[in-house]
């Protein structure tokens, strides 16, 4: 199996050294900079359990180096992958699976879903419908990342928690290209789900992020801070119960209560959002896959988003001054 992990931060960084320590796919890397120098040079290291591991890794700047491939793993953040087509492009043969693993609301969200919006493009997501028609929704397998790392130097990954990538088909058939993938991210010590439908597993992720996420940016808060505190955890829950409504309006069961939810995330504790780290490095923000996307499933659902509109505005307003967010 030819597997190439397209953006290897933290996350694609941490998925492809277990797949290179396992030893059992033909895997490579598309890296930059620091990074890719410091792999190239000293293989890919990765800390775990405190323990460091070296992933012998075939890196490249260029997909060009590469070759079509058998799997193509898009670990780049939802705002990258548009900018990234043409890099991609040359992993593309005619039968490669393309996973994607961003947060928020994907770009392949109405592919194989049903209903009145079959086949609809998100544009807060993906404008013009440019990477639906570049990509091809056909190619994709779903995914939800639930393990948290770091890039503590370049070259070196840090393992923080979790090791869940849950896999889904949008069309939610069990095919053999998805239950294969999960058979190598098993072996090589990951648990791999394959989910009947990811949609649902997608939502209750994106239930937190679009909330916890610009909440933590306006404020400065952790997860811990702003569930302890009445006011914002209050404002967290109004933009959930917006979000609950559209996504049932769209076939979507969520299996926890909303107060049990929110009190997973106080449960993680003092730890600062991924949107909050981002606006603290002068990072671009992921606003629109997190909260513009839920915004324009609202307009699309007729639900309304009274909340989630106001969040919107500020966070945005707020990335936009700070340099990162682009109109």
């Amino acid at each position: 199996m030819r597997v190439t992990v397209f953006g290897a931060g933290a996350i694609g960084g941490y998925l492809a050294a277990k797949l290179a320590i396992a030893g059992k796919v033909d895997l490579s890397i598309v890296a930059r900079g620091a990074h890719l120098d410091a792999i190239k040079a000293d293989g890919l290291r990765l800390i775990e359990d405190g323990h460091e591991s070296v992933a012998p890794v075939r890196a490249a700047a260029r997909a060009e180096e590469l070759g079509v491939r058998d799997y193509v793993v898009l670990a780049l953040k939802a705002h990258s992958v548009g900018p990234a087509l043409d890099q991609i492009a040359p992993l593309l043969g005619p039968d490669t699976a393309v996973v994607t693993m961003q947060n928020g609301v994907p770009w392949w969200y109405f592919h194989k879903a049903g209903g009145a919006l079959e086949g609809t493009r998100i544009q807060a997501v993906d404008p013009g419908g440019t990477i639906w028609q570049r990509l091809g929704p056909k190619r994709v397998i779903g995914s939800v990342v639930y393990p948290a790392a770091e890039v503590d130097a370049p070259g070196l990954i840090r393992h923080v928690e979790g090791t869940r990538f849950s896999l889904g088909e949008p069309s939610g058939e069990k095919s053999e290209r998805v239950t294969r993938l999960a058979r190598e991210l098993v072996a090589a010590g990951l648990q791999a789900p394959v989910r009947d439908d990811i949609r649902n597993e997608i939502w209750v992720k994106l239930w937190g992020n679009l909330s916890f996420n610009p909440i933590s940016a306006l404020t400065g808060s952790t997860l811990a801070a702003i569930v302890a505190d009445d006011a914002t955890r209050a404002l967290a829950r109004a933009m959930m119960l917006e979000a609950q409504a559209i996504g049932e309006s769209l076939g979507v069961r969520f299996p926890v209560a909303v107060d049990r939810r929110i009190k997973g995330a106080g449960d993680v504790g003092e730890h600062k959002t991924s949107m909050l780290q981002d606006l603290e490095r002068g990072r671009p923000m992921e606003i629109d896959a997190l909260v513009t996307a839920v915004q324009e499933l609202g307009r699309l659902t007729g639900q309304p988003t009274p909340t989630i509109d106001s969040v919107l505005a500020l966070v945005r307003r707020l990335a936009i001054e700070r340099g990162c967010y682009q109109v």
